[in-house]
């Protein structure tokens, strides 16, 4: 069902769809989404250990939490006025998360080929998106910075819970979306892991493209 090629793992389940997950290790994997048939590029990548445990361990409403449509440009800046309205204080952790989101925003804007994103923090405590879909835009990217990591399968294993993987967290993807521009259609669908009644909380970044009117 898989093989891996050098840096990623491809998983193919192809009928009529794009099903495949491309994925590996190095950032450049995200720019495969355009791929033949690929419906998600994955970046399996690893967060310092120091960082991961800080965000792990802030109080829940010490989390930041943003909806804004900036230039990828001014990504660092929104996610720092976020952090300073529930009081964060500077420091490395900190630091290292607002440049991680300017660059996750800068990378999907060129694998894109768009100048502004529409940028998401989303602090998540309950099942409201727990539901298999696939997303009405072109590519949607999803980078879970604290708890359980977007889980995903392909649209012809509705039937089967063991074939559903799922995302570590910090690792990044970026999923095709109904949107998408051509190729096939999306075969493969998302949702975010049920965590209701387990005293978890989630801290998801999701960057789109900029809806145009």
């Amino acid at each position: 069902m898989a093989a891996r090629a050098g840096d990623g793992i491809v998983e193919t389940v192809v009928q009529q769809t794009a099903a495949t997950v491309l994925s590996g290790t190095a950032p450049e994997v995200l720019g495969n989404i355009h791929a033949p048939g690929c419906a998600a590029a994955i970046w399996e990548r690893r967060v310092r250990a120091a960082t991961q445990g800080w965000l792990n361990r802030l109080p829940h409403d010490h989390l930041p939490a943003l909806r804004t449509v900036v230039s990828a440009d001014a990504a660092r800046a929104a996610v720092q006025a976020a952090c300073a309205q529930v009081g964060l204080p500077d420091g490395t952790d900190l630091g290292w998360l607002c440049a991680d989101v300017q660059s996750l925003a800068r990378r999907f804007a060129s694998v894109m080929g768009t100048q502004g994103v529409a940028l998401r923090l989303d602090v998540v405590r309950d099942d409201s998106c727990c539901k298999f879909q696939i997303d009405n835009v072109p590519a949607r990217l999803l980078c879970t910075y604290r708890g359980a990591g977007t889980e995903y399968r392909t649209t012809h294993h509705e039937a089967a819970p063991e074939r559903i993987s799922r995302m570590n967290a910090g690792w990044v993807g970026l999923f095709r979306g109904a949107a998408w521009p051509g190729d096939l259609p999306c075969g493969l669908v998302h949702r975010s892991p049920p965590i209701a009644g387990r005293g978890e909380t989630r801290l998801l970044l999701v960057i789109d493209t900029i809806e145009r009117g």
